[in-house]
């Protein structure tokens, strides 16, 4: 026990020795040989710090352009609400002068919410708000992507639960990181006209360019003395290069319609040709497809409704069973056709009708087949009891006996309707109905101007002005 008092003591003798020739002699030899005695290796520093450098390039994200200020024409109904803008990265195209179908944004967020609130947020907002919804994961993941198209605006979102580095995810109060969702939000703006149609993205190698200024102005061209006429919406610019050739009557009706942002180009063989003139065409004197009026028509009630979510039709979702064998999930308006047999709006199996186990997408539309999808959504109640006999008193039309049964119904209570009825509006007077006539685009196109029944109803005029 002495012997271990001893040897402490006289180490800290030595120790005191050896401190105040230090603590004396700042300068002094020895001063500077204990210095580098007890220093760390240079060597062993350097690699040290070489690690670390090498450490924080390896975890540093790729060197993009990229900035967290929102761009100008960043759509406002795509935002999540109270997500954190983390980065917008955007590239220059290899081509000198890209076309516009190849413009795109990408932009980052973050937010608290999980994965499957927030695709359920946008499932809901694109059905409410009249978007075709091209694709969707199943209901209840908490990743995937939805896509979905509104006029010449096309919008991806990619959901990733967690999957965002933790210096990017705001901090709680007590200093800790929160689970976080990323959003990948993708759109782009005029894509091709292959695309609006389709549905599907156009092939280009020429990467990502930047975008506009977008403006919500809106412009039309004076009735008669113009080539073309240019339609501003809320979702972007629609230029439609022969609305000109739209008959007298129904003008102001299309471009009133247009407005909205629902009409989209017509697809025809002369593609190319048409592209080449300026601008898509909108064709108001060729045939409609019932595929594309059921897209309109959902799209025209859901805009006209928008402030009233329960007047609006919900969409089918990629989990329903298709009504139609012809409309598989995969086709690009399955969710408006879906939407609207599950609604009961048109004939289908679900309303009871077993005959109608085809919806003939790309058949032309007719007089009738309009009435009777159009009409219900104006009185939004039960259709009259109609008879040939009825409906011949009441319009005095010749051909009664040759409208479906079906359809009789919905051309009685259009009748009631007044000034206000499809028929007046589109077809003016007249004493026949020819229910088998194909429709023109313009003529599909004039019957979604008003949604109402007896003067308490919503016009396209108006909501164009909201």
């Amino acid at each position: 026990m002495v012997l271990r008092h001893h040897r402490s003591l006289t180490s800290l003798v030595v120790a005191s020795c050896l401190l105040l020739p230090l603590s004396s002699c700042a300068n002094s030899s020895l001063r500077e040989t204990l210095t580098k005695a007890f220093a760390a290796d240079p060597k062993l520093t350097e690699s040290a710090a070489s690690s670390s450098t090498a450490a924080t390039v390896a975890t540093s994200p790729s060197p993009v352009e990229s900035t967290a200020q929102l761009p100008e024409d960043f759509p406002a109904a795509v935002r999540y609400p109270g997500a954190q803008l983390i980065a917008v990265v955007s590239g220059e195209s290899a081509s000198p002068n890209p076309p516009p179908s190849t413009s795109e944004v990408v932009t980052r967020w973050i937010t608290s919410d999980g994965g499957d609130r927030v695709l359920s947020f946008y499932r809901k907002a694109f059905q409410a708000d009249g978007w075709q919804i091209l694709n969707q994961p199943e209901a209840g993941t908490t990743d995937g992507t939805i896509t979905a198209r509104r006029t010449d605006l096309k919008v991806s979102i990619n959901v990733q639960s967690g999957a965002s580095s933790a210096n990017e995810r705001p901090a709680q109060g007590n200093g800790t990181t929160p689970p976080a969702t990323e959003l990948v939000i993708r759109y782009s703006r005029n894509p091709s006209q292959s695309e609006l149609i389709t549905g599907e993205p156009a092939k280009s190698n020429s990467g990502l360019s930047k975008l506009a200024p977008f403006s919500n102005t809106t412009g039309l061209g004076a009735a008669g003395d113009s080539e073309s006429t240019q339609v501003q919406t809320g979702v972007g610019e629609v230029s439609f290069t022969d609305l000109n050739k739209t008959p007298a009557e129904l003008r102001q009706y299309v471009e009133d319609v247009a407005r909205l942002g629902i009409l989209t180009p017509a697809l025809t063989h002369r593609l190319k040709q048409n592209q080449a003139k300026g601008g898509p065409l909108f064709e108001p004197n060729k045939t409609i497809t019932r595929r594309e009026y059921a897209r309109w028509l959902v799209a025209a009630n859901n805009r006209l409704h928008s402030d009233r979510p329960t007047q609006q039709i919900r969409l089918g979702l990629a989990t329903s069973q298709p009504a139609f064998r012809d409309v598989p999930k995969s086709d690009p308006d399955f969710p408006a056709i879906q939407g609207l047999a599950e609604a009961g709006i048109i004939p289908s199996s679900l309303s009871g009708d077993p005959t109608a186990v085809n919806f003939r997408p790309n058949a032309p539309l007719t007089r009738e087949s309009l009435l009777l999808w159009k009409v219900p959504m104006d009185i939004r109640q039960a259709l009259p009891h109609a008879n040939i006999d009825t409906v011949k008193q009441t319009w005095g039309f010749q051909d009664a006996a040759k409208i479906d049964p079906k359809a009789l119904r919905a051309v009685l209570a259009d009748h009631q309707n007044g000034d206000l009825s499809n028929i007046r509006r589109v077809f003016g007077y007249t004493m026949l109905f020819q229910p088998k006539k194909a429709m023109t685009r313009a003529e599909a196109a004039a019957t979604l101007w008003y949604f109402g029944f007896q003067g308490e109803g919503q016009s396209a005029q108006d909501a164009a002005k909201q």
